[in-house]
């Protein structure tokens, strides 16, 4: 799997470290993988819930969340077509709207609307490549911009660190959904 690092997103390690602040809620992760980050998230007092598409995927986070001696649920779920379990107070993704199909980015952005509350938090790291034969596949900070605007309020950006193939590739955004 070329996608798996062995560990969670250096952006958000960085981003959690940097605000113990934050209310502790829940946050779903989709298309979570492996789960290495929503164990950063539980890890940092979160109710943390990691969804794919992938049964293997979610047998490995759940054994390996046992593992690390960490609390977190995991679930099979169509991130773009399921309805939400519920509307969680965060959202974060690495690198899933670059991975979808881009015609499918429309109802990405749909669902996460339906699976954040008003007012809630939308975290995302997303990689800024030209490709166009992905997956991965390109985008930019300007369509991401377009994309979530009208629905989304930006509250910082940065370029996080990023694991080595990756450097300065990445963009963080963090949007709160407008009430």
């Amino acid at each position: 799997m070329p996608w798996e690092k062995g560990a969670p997103a250096p952006g958000l390690v960085d981003f959690l470290a940097a605000h113990p602040e934050l209310p502790r809620g829940t946050v779903s992760v989709p298309g979570c993988g492996t789960g290495h980050d929503v164990r950063a998230w539980a890890g940092a007092g979160f109710r943390a819930y990691g969804y794919d598409l992938a049964p293997s995927a979610i047998q490995l986070s759940v054994e390996r969340t046992k593992v690390a001696g960490l609390r977190a649920q995991f679930r099979l779920a169509d991130f773009l077509r399921d309805p939400a379990p519920f509307r969680f107070d965060w959202l974060f993704e690495h690198t899933l709207f670059c991975a979808i199909q881009p015609v499918e980015r429309d109802a990405y952005v749909e669902a996460v609307l339906r699976w954040l509350k008003p007012g809630g938090n939308y975290l995302a790291i997303n990689y800024l490549i030209p490709d166009t034969d992905g997956p991965p596949f390109g985008t930019t900070r300007e369509e991401v911009v377009k994309r979530f605007s009208p629905h989304l309020k930006l509250l910082k950006e940065c370029t996080p660190p990023s694991y080595p193939n990756r450097e300065g590739l990445e963009l963080m955004l963090w949007w709160q959904r407008r009430s």
